[in-house]
């Protein structure tokens, strides 16, 4: 079955039930050259949809439709909502989405926006909590007060910390240990997202948009989330709304990594209480030179500057090597991150701990 009907012209090995039905899927997809295959017809694709995943669990049916995508140039159906109904959202379907977000249909834009915001809602799920308490951990570290005035006491803490104290024919608890609130640490201000909205930063996008919704919904930090190719897009204003930030991103575009630095100089207020993420393979079509200026101008202003190369699950990603290696030399570090570890990272940088050996861990 996996070296399909090649390997058996004369059909000598009988296949029956579920096998011959996985054999034919396969078949339509992996040697589509044949007659009969899926070629450009709807029904032919929606019925194929609907085996692969009789046959196949979600995994697989999310590989098998980025190989339909990408080996059959079946984007047409993207463009329909009955079929777009039947595909297995994921990260790469929703990074499609957003690409033909210009030409799609209007019938077809509300069911994409549906299939967008379940993958979004099920990656905001599993990433908020662990972002939240990242960047709160390490903000708010708190020293505990043991004789509060009445205004400072910390009355849950308290609480907890005197329940041995209860009595019970009193129905109270003496509190014979009093906590204050705890002073909070000089605060980090600023985040900004600088994401490079180019074709081959499709899944990154997709992640930093997640990331960076959650981020602006913690009242810590002040988040600035701006897209950019060869034109830079703020589009801070739609952080509330996931789905809205990004559909109001334009994949495919050149890279001006330069333009976008300049952009970022000016948002900046607090250099010493600012990261700059920048979200980019570093493929830069602006000046190059110009560019590296800038940056190393934002780093000598007090700005912690990080720049990841990838922000999603696809392994090491393609990226110019040559800047990278520029701007490590200026101990700006440079890799790529899942984003399990994002969290993890923007705990780091609050805490201006070392990040030049992030890769290796």
């Amino acid at each position: 079955m996996i070296l399909a009907r090649q390997a058996d012209p004369a059909g000598e090995v009988g296949l029956e039930g579920d096998q011959s039905g996985m054999d034919g899927v396969l078949e339509a997809l992996y040697n589509s050259e044949r007659k009969g295959g899926l070629g450009a017809s709807s029904p032919n694709v929606n019925r194929w949809l609907g085996d692969i995943r009789r046959y196949f669990p979600t995994p697989i049916v999310q590989v098998m439709q980025k190989d339909a995508l990408e080996r059959l140039n079946l984007h047409q159906m993207l463009l329909e909502p009955e079929l777009l109904q039947s595909v297995e959202p994921d990260v790469s379907l929703v990074a499609t989405l957003i690409s033909l977000n210009k030409v799609m249909p209007n019938k077809t834009k509300e069911t994409a926006r549906m299939v967008v915001k379940k993958v979004v809602e099920e990656l905001e799920k599993k990433l908020r909590n662990p972002m939240r308490q990242a960047v709160d951990g390490a903000i708010n570290k708190s020293v505990r007060n043991r004789r509060p005035k009445l205004k400072e006491i910390d009355w849950h803490r308290t609480i907890r910390a005197n329940l041995k104290h209860f009595q019970p024919e009193f129905n109270t608890i003496i509190a014979e240990q009093l906590i204050g609130h705890g002073r909070k640490s000089h605060s980090l201000k600023h985040i900004i997202l600088l994401v490079d909205q180019s074709g081959s930063m499709a899944g990154s996008v997709v992640y930093a948009g997640v990331f960076g919704a959650i981020l602006a919904s913690l009242r810590s930090v002040k988040t600035h989330f701006v897209a950019f190719d060869t034109a830079v897009a703020d589009l801070t204003d739609h952080l509330s709304d996931p789905v809205d930030l990004l559909f109001g991103v334009q994949l495919g575009g050149g890279t001006d990594i330069n333009k976008a630095m300049g952009y970022a100089q000016t948002l900046i207020q607090a250099p010493g209480d600012t990261i700059l993420v920048l979200i980019s393979d570093l493929f830069e079509g602006g000046d190059e030179s110009e560019m590296i200026r800038k940056a190393a101008s934002v780093k000598a202003a007090g700005v912690q500057i990080i720049v990841l190369l990838a922000l999603d699950d696809q392994g090491a990603p393609a990226y110019d090597r040559g800047l990278a290696a520029k701007l490590a030399a200026m101990d700006i570090p440079a890799f790529a991150c899942t984003p399990d570890k994002f969290p993890l990272l923007m705990e780091l940088a609050i805490k201006k701990e070392r990040l030049q050996n992030w890769s290796v861990k």
